[in-house]
């Protein structure tokens, strides 16, 4: 996959297995939700430069068709891609383990005094961030295509799509992408 992508020369070499680890444990622990993502990119792409941006833009990409969660499946294809198949599950382990600490101790604390005021007001405040982080990410990812018409009309039809319609994921994908490859089909300009 990597031989496809456009060669970065500006990429540090391969982490070792302790160091990758390490990375994505740090990561799994101060993101929770959406935010993942952002977090991978900042680390794979600007802090270490593991990967090049268009090798994690392919990376996400793929990681969006695959079953579960993009951020699990991130880990896995940068681990495997950095280390082989112990890097992805080293990768993948790191990533995952603070957040099931996390949701473990959450839904203890929950069953326990999920009746007092304060743990739904610091619930709340989690699911706020969590959302302005994906808003961030989404916004830095597609800074690219915001400049695009042609972009901008499917990133505002889909949004509208499923927050003013709330038409389910499955629905709008059948909607836009017949538009999306009609407008973006070889040939033609953006």
């Amino acid at each position: 996959m990597s031989s496809q992508l456009p060669v970065n020369t500006q990429l540090a070499k391969s982490p070792n297995l302790g160091d990758l680890f390490i990375q994505f444990l740090t990561i799994g622990a101060i993101s929770f939700g959406g935010g993942i993502i952002a977090y991978e990119r900042i680390l794979l792409v600007e802090k270490r430069k593991w990967l090049s941006a268009d090798e994690f833009m392919a990376y996400l990409a793929i990681s969006q068709t695959m079953p579960g969660l993009n951020s699990v499946n991130m880990a896995v294809l940068a681990g495997d891609h950095l280390r082989g198949v112990l890097g992805a599950v080293i990768a993948t382990l790191g990533l995952i383990l603070p957040g099931s600490l996390f949701v473990l101790g959450i839904g203890l604390i929950y069953a326990n005094a999920g009746d007092h005021p304060s743990i739904n007001w610091i619930l709340g405040g989690i699911a706020a961030a969590a959302t302005g982080l994906l808003a961030a990410i989404t916004y830095k990812i597609g800074d690219t295509h915001w400049r695009h018409v042609k972009s901008l009309a499917i990133i505002i039809c889909t949004f509208v799509l499923m927050s003013i319609f709330k038409l389910s994921l499955p629905y709008v994908i059948l909607i836009m992408a017949p538009i999306s490859i009609y407008l973006f089909r070889p040939g033609q300009s953006q």
